[in-house]
């Protein structure tokens, strides 16, 4: 499927910025973000850090078995390393989803333990899964079967008022009674009912100290930890007690953030990108996505965050927001909103 890929996107990317390692990956990561981390939003990340592991936003296995598939699944190389989560409760499902995983070449598979939206509660999976982890072990055991990708649980630290360490660690010992040996832990419970997604992002108190203690209880694990972590410094704090991080609303608001990421937490001293070089290798990007159909709206969304807290930043998110959706609009709308934040401080030439 990548050799597919690679012919569907003849794009020029930034020297040495899209050869990605898989060694320890998980040491930091984006999270998967519903309507956010999409294939598109993954290249430009991936424009701007070599080594940072980059999700999906979480599919369901109904949709990869029975909607569009290659849609669904298919993805640009340069994006390695890359996982794919899945939402579901059935083994068998996941079994088959895992196993075409395999087939697009992902380097992780990751179950979604976490999400406590009305969606997920509906299907009975996500967050609510929490409650049988018994049914999380065998959904592991079945993802596994695939043989070959790594097989990963993102969690809370449990669900609605349960406040006992105790049986957070029995779920994690009895998920992990599997090939599952990765554990991302938003490190906040997660509320099934009276609060939205985003309140449940920020509502429910965090609980690193229970990341840790899981860490230090079950030093075999690889511990991530997710929830409330907005820069690198914040990371690195993390990083003396856990395995690896995961920040998520960050990466999209303030997405330039990420070019840092290669040289603080992975000591690679590769030159650092920089904001117009990106900006202009996604729009070729963009030009080739958009020459094949693509909405123009639904890739350029993904800039707006790129000029965070820069003079002109304002401007140049309005135009392209203003921009994209207008019949006939080509990929010069992004040249057009970079003349709007060159300012001698960034710029030297044109």
């Amino acid at each position: 499927m990548q050799e597919n890929n690679e012919q569907k996107n003849p794009v020029k990317t930034i020297e040495n910025h899209c050869i990605a390692t898989t060694s320890g990956h998980f040491r930091f990561s984006v999270a998967p973000m519903i309507d956010v981390t999409d294939t598109h939003f993954r290249y430009l990340a991936r424009l701007l850090t070599q080594h940072t592991l980059l999700y999906t936003d979480m599919i369901t296995t109904g949709a990869i078995l029975h909607g569009k598939r290659e849609r669904l699944l298919a993805f640009n190389a340069e994006e390695h390393p890359v996982a794919l989560q899945l939402g579901g409760s059935d083994p068998a499902s996941l079994r088959d989803c895992a196993s075409q995983a395999k087939d697009y070449g992902y380097d992780e598979i990751n179950l979604n333990c976490g999400c406590p939206s009305d969606r997920v509660q509906n299907g009975a999976f996500g967050a609510c899964l929490m409650a049988t982890p018994e049914l999380v072990r065998d959904c592991l055991r079945a993802m596994a079967e695939q043989g070959s990708i790594p097989v990963t649980l993102k969690c809370r630290t449990g669900i609605d008022q349960q406040d006992s360490f105790d049986e957070f660690l029995q779920f994690i010992d009895t998920a992990t009674d599997s090939p599952c040996q990765t554990v991302i832990v938003h490190a906040r419970n997660a509320w099934l009912k009276g609060l939205s997604p985003k309140e449940n992002r920020e509502v429910p108190p965090l609980k690193y100290d229970w990341v840790y203690r899981l860490k230090a209880l079950r030093p075999h694990l690889n511990i991530v930890i997710n929830g409330g972590i907005t820069s690198l410094e914040h990371a690195q704090q993390h990083l003396q007690h856990v395995d690896g991080v995961m920040i998520g609303r960050e990466t999209w608001h303030n997405t330039f953030f990420l070019a840092d990421v290669d040289a603080v937490l992975f000591n690679d001293d590769h030159v650092k990108a920089d904001r117009i070089s990106v900006t202009r290798a996604y729009a070729e990007y963009c030009a080739a996505q958009h020459a094949q159909g693509v909405s123009l709206s639904v890739l350029t969304r993904h800039l707006l965050g790129l000029w965070h807290n820069i003079p002109g930043a304002k401007q140049f998110r309005r135009h392209i927001s203003e921009q994209s959706h207008k019949p006939g609009a080509t990929v010069a709308i992004i040249e057009e909103a970079l003349a709007l934040v060159r300012t001698p401080e960034l710029f030297s030439t044109k």
